[in-house]
């Protein structure tokens, strides 16, 4: 009884033996690609939270900044590094009032594998629930409330207590921020790094507009639109933040901020 393949000699053997190396480095092919997403799925998260990596788009910082580049600078102002942000600092006496808001930020390093961005600085601004803004608006000229500076920790966060700002004519509800490359460069808007603004979602918007305080603001967020804003309607993603919480209880806002350190 002779082999099937006994026939063919040499040429047969070779012709043989390459097809058996080409069918296993086919497998081999095959496995590696089909264990690429279980060795991406082990690898480091892109950005924390949610594993995107885009860079927040550079924002006007509108005409009320504070930071000495147009009119008053409140960061040369002492007790201005702070995280309660709610009342004025130095010989102003003033407190905002309002529905308590938490906001939370992450800084991350969007050219390095958005890796945290630690001992940076961030200012943070907005208006307060009559939608006027300290330092600038009629009745508010002498008072600096919500306005203040912090360094972000070992995780790239900065947490500052404020109150939820009103939406005023012609604008989404937003707070204003400039990121420093450290504390002692947040004195003047020449150093900053980085400027933006956050959106807050519109459920929570209605329900703190529905309160005592907010009347005009309940109007004010009829006539906008997060795509018809003039800030964000090119695009909302990587502003829009993420809000928790309740009228009575208060609530919290938290937004991953990239940038390019």
């Amino acid at each position: 009884m002779h082999d099937e393949h006994e026939d063919g000699g040499l040429a047969q053997d070779l012709k043989l033996f390459r097809a058996s190396l080409e069918r296993r480095d086919l497998l081999r092919l095959a496995l590696g690609a089909s264990l690429l997403p279980l060795i991406n799925c082990d690898g480091d998260s892109s950005e924390p939270g949610d594993g995107s990596c885009s860079r927040i788009p550079e924002e006007t910082a509108g005409p009320y900044p504070g930071d000495g580049s147009n009119g008053p600078n409140v960061l040369s102002q002492s007790g201005v590094v702070r995280s309660d942000i709610r009342s004025s600092v130095g010989s102003a006496t003033g407190t905002a009032e309002g529905v308590p808001l938490t906001v939370t930020l992450t800084l991350v390093d969007s050219s390095n594998g958005c890796t945290p961005l630690s001992g940076h600085a961030v200012y943070l601004w907005h208006c307060d629930r009559e939608g006027r803004y300290s330092l600038y608006s009629s009745g508010v000229t002498n008072q600096n409330y919500l306005r203040g500076v912090q360094a972000t920790d070992s995780n790239g966060q900065v947490t500052f207590t404020t109150i939820f700002p009103a939406c005023y004519s012609g604008r989404w509800p937003h707070i204003h921020f400039e990121v420093y490359p450290n504390l002692a460069s947040a004195t003047s808007a020449g150093n900053k790094l980085a400027t933006s603004q956050l959106a807050l979602p519109e459920d929570a918007c209605d329900a703190v507009y529905a309160t005592t305080g907010y009347q005009s603001s309940v109007t004010n967020l009829q006539r906008v639109t997060l795509s018809n804003d003039n800030v964000f309607s090119d695009g909302s993603d990587s502003q829009l933040a993420t809000v928790t919480g309740s009228v009575s209880g208060g609530y919290v806002a938290t937004l991953t901020v990239a940038i390019n350190a």
